[in-house]
């Protein structure tokens, strides 16, 4: 009886393989922990990303004075490499002019254009406009304020999916942004399919 009390008592004092097993319980969760913080990094970098796209697209059209679909899909071509190293092909953008009414202060659609980028990174004019001539639109008040002008609006959107989807979401987090710039060189920037040749037309005030 006091052979198996002391062997009892030797078990009992023993710590040898302690380590091991407090690192097997606490390595899933260090693993799950350093995962979550890369993915969530990532997804934040993404959203600056976006940000900056939606900056750029609205800066880049407010310098010219008229655009075509050649200059749209370099813009485009800019906004993919601002997206690197994260993949091209969920980034959808926007460009879009809006005539403030000088009168009613209505905001409305003179044209708009949208960008894609294919899985192989090809960026195309998107088929469907986003917004159609002639629409309604809400801008910030202060845009508004400034009755008879135009705005160049940009639009983003892009889905992140995390390469770990247990850890922050399966089915990946969208991330969105807008950016609002004026003209820089002219009152309003044309757009055309083609570019314009000669004299720019005048202003429409849809």
């Amino acid at each position: 009886m006091q052979k198996m009390s002391l062997r009892v008592r030797r078990l009992l004092n023993d710590r040898s393989g302690l380590a091991a097993v407090e690192f097997a319980m606490i390595f899933p969760m260090m693993v799950v922990m350093f995962f979550g913080v890369l993915e969530l990094s990532s997804a934040i970098a993404v959203d600056r990303k976006a940000t900056l796209v939606a900056r750029t697209l609205s800066d880049l059209t407010s310098q010219m004075a008229s655009v075509a679909d050649a200059d749209l899909l370099s813009f485009g071509e800019t906004a993919k490499a601002i997206m690197t190293p994260y993949p091209g092909s969920p980034l959808i953008s926007s460009v879009t002019e809006v005539y403030v009414d000088s009168g009613t202060g209505v905001a409305r659609v003179q044209w708009s254009k949208g960008l894609t980028i294919g899985p192989t990174g090809v960026v195309a004019i998107a088929v469907t406009a986003p917004h159609n001539q002639g629409d309604v639109v809400v801008l910030p008040t202060t845009l508004v304020a400034a009755k008879g002008t135009y705005v160049i609006w940009s639009e983003v959107s892009y889905k992140y999916t995390p390469a770990i989807g247990y850890v922050v979401a399966k089915t990946g987090m969208s991330f969105s942004d807008t950016a609002f710039t004026r003209p820089r060189t002219v009152t309003c920037v044309t757009y055309s399919a083609t570019p314009i040749s000669g004299s720019l037309p005048p202003c429409p005030t849809w």
